[in-house]
């Protein structure tokens, strides 16, 4: 890929809130005024721990053997659109190259019809680039939506299990989420993610020879191009 497709489709479409899909997936809620009353329901589970932990939720489910799998696969699922995405892209900057050197030779309807042709072809790009990422965000927040389900549930249980009255989630760093600073020691995110391996029975990935494991999980480098620049506009007044 060319630069224009250096970015990282994964990082820029993973925008489901990780509270909301918590919630669905059965993690506790902190409760209202309303509900903190003698009629209140007791726990599911009896969380009488002192000790507070942080986990990175986002991280957690990429990170997992299953995670890594699927969005391995929806990776390369995704790779011919990106193909046609970089197709039209490149139609894109071609018209608008031609545009440019010929700018000076072409009679006043030539380069109208040229600009023309290139704004309709840079609105369909748009269109299809907006349309491929809508797409693409909603296979991920499926697979995301799937693992959190099963992973919610062993995260309380294994808190209550050790001694938890707090878990933290730090997959928005501050300012955007609520820790400001914490050290490794609190972080229960390899364990919470090694307990789901062990669970969920799903293989490590098979990697090349040679190859190591990252430091840290990360989502799949899976790209898409930016819509090309706006088209260049007939000038308003046009040589005679």
């Amino acid at each position: 890929m060319t630069s224009k497709f250096a970015r990282l489709l994964m990082s820029t479409l993973f925008a489901v809130s990780v509270a909301a899909m918590a919630q669905s997936a059965g993690l506790p809620a902190a409760p209202s005024a309303a509900a903190s009353n003698a009629d209140a329901p007791p726990a599911a589970i009896n969380a009488s721990g002192t000790r507070t932990g942080t986990v990175n939720v986002e991280q957690a489910i990429f990170a997992t053997n299953e995670g890594q799998r699927d969005f391995e696969a929806l990776s390369k699922k995704l790779e011919p659109k990106q193909t046609e995405l970089k197709n039209q892209n490149d139609e894109v900057e071609s018209l608008k190259k031609q545009l440019s050197a010929q700018t000076d030779k072409l009679n006043d309807e030539s380069r109208a019809t040229l600009v023309k042709q290139i704004e309709q072809k840079q609105k369909s790009l748009e269109r299809s680039v907006q349309d491929a990422r809508d797409d693409a965000q909603n296979q991920q927040n499926e697979i995301a939506q799937r693992i959190l389900q099963k992973l919610g549930p062993m995260l309380v249980k294994y808190a209550a299990e050790n001694g938890f009255g707090v878990i933290i989630d730090t997959s928005q760093p501050w300012p955007n989420g609520p820790v400001l600073w914490s050290g490794p020691a609190v972080d229960i995110t390899r364990p919470i993610v090694e307990l789901y391996n062990a669970q969920s029975g799903v293989p490590a990935p098979v990697r090349p020879a040679g190859a190591k494991p990252t430091a840290s999980p990360t989502r799949p480098a899976t790209t898409t191009p930016k819509p090309a620049s706006t088209a260049p506009k007939a000038p308003a007044t046009q040589p005679k």
